[in-house]
């Protein structure tokens, strides 16, 4: 019996569907990699496909079209005409191949391929190209040569993340300047990588890598996977900034979709070859019904190969240190988890899941740890299927960690819907800490997806408006206390109860104003909103640089505390009638009065035996608070007859209303 099972009793039942996935992903694996083979061997294909000089300084070009009848490479070099001498050959299994002497193409070339088919024709972006650009004033998208005399070369060879506990700044390139437009990869280089090094956090999961035709879609419409955003600079600019985050200690994790893809088929892959099923399901399962977009047959083997090599390509090439998978849920289910419930185990098991993509995933995340045994992967997932961030021998899927989606849905609800003095701690605490045992999650209150347009941030929904009038220093606002309060209280305790990891989005860690909404032409293509005001953190007469130094504060602790989200999740205390939270990390105590009117002098909580000394607190004047407790004061636990075989005492707390604080335990000298 896989350890998966053995692990959850709950799962006895479903035993031999668990056991089945797990059989189908060896199997697989066994096909594809033959008898001495491995997965790495395996997913090569960017080394085989596309545009590539030889040994002897020729360039080859490889495209695998199986339903083309004649190909051509048309370009600047051709006046985008079809000419005999870039007439492709056609091999066996669908390959077409051109070779070209050194000074038929140039760096900066644009090309394309003229694809021909019973029937019709059409010019498509290589599906290999590794460099894709878009006219400026036809807005068409084109392939282009990427050769550079002095290509960049890492300066730091290798690198191995720090990463206990992970700490994720999640990011987007365009967005992360304040003026009006697209930023670039050395503009965040520059400018914004400097904030995420001062604030502590250990990776940067960048979004929108994969080249995208319409910037509004935040990268999830991918057009080319094998080409970073032109729109963002050039590959050895990504290069650079990756290099220069490692120097620094920051692993950088890319947002990849493979998922599903953009529709597009001039610079896509849908009817790449004239046919609706190259690298997608060929019925009914074709179309994304949600999503405008095409789903991945997982189950053609050169599909599989395209994404493997996509993974392996972008851990080589760029020196990524791993990927969070975007819309995993989708790719398990047939009918894509929409408006499915989850209620039981048996939703997982019901015949209703995509094995296909099962055993891809799987396949994936044994091939990226088999290319980096550091590498990160973690499963952008909401339906909570067991075994996801479980180990592949123990008949998981092999992911390090899976998205806490609940937490964020859960902030927003309580905000939404209940009264401040409905905050009731035993809810909290069990959503933060409901998971399974076997698997790691990254906590996190909100990311990218809870600022959408049409939806607002943590922050915003406490404030509102008020925000726009009332976060001058030398201002009282009540509703602006409250929300800032309510904000610190959020983030640490969202962050202290972390199993595996923590994540942010940028700018959310200051309070940054208002949704995010990228130029559309429901918003006449303004970029109004798809910026981040950094101007408001830097500002010394507003409060936003109080959130941000509350944010550095827990991210130092936790960060500062070598395998913080190992140490056991303790319950020290939690009562709906005060509205009180205390559990403990070891060494380290964590309460939190959610009260919004009383305080309470002598608060109890049973703790371990000794002294105590607070190393943090919400309420600081520092961190915009009231400066109402005194951090300097040591506290001795108090004995009590009644708990001495438990070797715990009462520590005696003054809790001010909307305050966290954290207490340390003081060694014994």
């Amino acid at each position: 019996m896989l350890n998966l099972v053995k692990n959850d009793s709950w799962l006895e039942p479903y035993a031999p569907v668990i056991e089945h996935r797990h059989d189908l992903a060896l199997k697989k694996e066994k096909e594809l990699c033959g008898r001495k083979g491995t997965l790495s061997d395996f997913a090569n294909g960017h080394l085989y496909f596309g545009l590539h000089r030889n040994d002897k300084g020729e360039w080859v070009v490889r495209e695998w079209a199986p339903n083309a009848t004649d190909l051509y490479l048309i370009g600047d070099f051709s006046e985008w005409k079809e000419l005999p001498e870039y007439r492709f050959k056609s091999r066996p299994n669908g390959v077409w191949e051109l070779k070209l002497k050194a000074d038929r193409l140039h760096h900066l070339d644009l090309y394309k391929l003229s694809m021909h088919w019973n029937g019709g024709q059409g010019e498509r972006v290589p599906a290999w190209a590794t460099r894709v650009v878009q006219d400026s004033t036809t807005y068409i998208f084109s392939a282009q040569v990427w050769a550079p005399e002095n290509p960049y070369r890492f300066k730091k060879k290798k690198f191995t993340p720090n990463i206990s506990p992970l700490l994720i700044y999640e990011c987007h390139i365009g967005m992360a300047q304040e003026d009006e437009r697209v930023g670039t990869y050395r503009e965040f280089r520059e400018t914004v990588l400097p904030r995420i090094i001062k604030a502590g956090y250990n990776a940067i999961q960048i979004m929108a890598v994969q080249e995208h035709p319409y910037y509004g879609s935040f990268g999830y419409h991918v057009s080319s996977f094998f080409a970073p955003s032109s729109r963002f600079g050039t590959p050895d600019e990504l290069k650079e900034l990756i290099d220069e985050a490692h120097a620094n200690g920051i692993a950088v994790i890319m947002d990849i979709v493979h998922s599903h893809a953009v529709k597009n088929e001039i610079e896509g892959l849908g009817r790449f070859d004239g046919t609706p099923d190259q690298f997608f399901y060929p019925d009914h399962r074709r179309e994304h019904p949600a999503w405008d977009s095409l789903c991945f047959d997982y189950g053609k083997n050169d599909v599989i190969h395209f994404l493997l090599s996509n993974c392996k390509y972008w851990l080589e090439e760029f020196h990524f240190d791993g990927f969070r998978f975007d819309g995993v849920t989708s790719m398990l289910y047939y009918d894509h988890g929409l408006g499915k419930a989850f209620g039981g185990y048996g939703d997982y098991y019901d015949g209703g899941q995509d094995e296909n993509a099962i055993t891809y995933l799987t396949l994936a995340n044994r091939l990226i740890h088999e290319v980096n045994p550091h590498a990160i992967t973690i499963a952008e997932e909401m339906s909570g299927m067991p075994g996801l961030a479980a180990r592949i021998d123990d008949g998981g899927i092999g992911f390090d960690y899976r998205m806490a989606m609940g937490i964020p849905d859960f902030w927003i609800k309580i905000i939404k819907e209940k009264k401040d003095e409905d905050w009731h701690p035993t809810g909290i605490f069990w959503e933060l800490t409901n998971r399974r045992a076997d698997e790691k999650t990254i906590n996190y209150a909100e990311s990218h997806d809870q600022a959408l347009v049409g939806d607002k941030t943590i922050i915003f929904r406490l404030i509102d408006s008020e925000m726009y009038w009332h976060m001058m220093k030398d201002d009282t606002n009540g509703m602006v206390a409250r929300g800032m309060a309510l904000h610190k209280m959020i983030r640490l305790v969202t962050l202290a109860t972390i199993n595996g990891g923590y994540l942010n989005f940028m700018g959310n860690e200051f309070g940054h104003p208002e949704w995010i909404d990228f130029p559309r032409e429901g918003n006449g293509w303004s970029y109004k909103y798809a910026r981040r005001q950094w101007s408001l953190v830097d500002r010394a007469d507003l409060k936003y640089g109080y959130l941000a130094a509350f944010d550095r504060a827990i991210i130092g602790l936790v960060g500062g505390t070598k395998g913080f989200e190992k140490r056991p999740v303790v319950k020290l205390w939690d009562s709906g009638e005060d509205q009180v939270l205390a559990f403990m990390r070891k060494d380290l105590i964590f309460v939190f009065n959610f009260n919004p009117t009383r305080s309470f002098d002598g608060f109890g909580i049973l703790a371990p035996r000794g002294s105590y000394r607070c190393i943090l607190d919400s309420d600081s004047a520092q961190f915009g608070g009231f400066g109402r407790i005194d951090d300097g004061v040591v506290h001795f636990t108090q004995f009590d007859p009644l708990y001495k075989k438990d070797k715990k005492e009462w520590l005696k707390l003054y809790l001010p209303a909307r305050t966290a604080m954290v207490m340390q335990l003081q060694k014994e000298k």
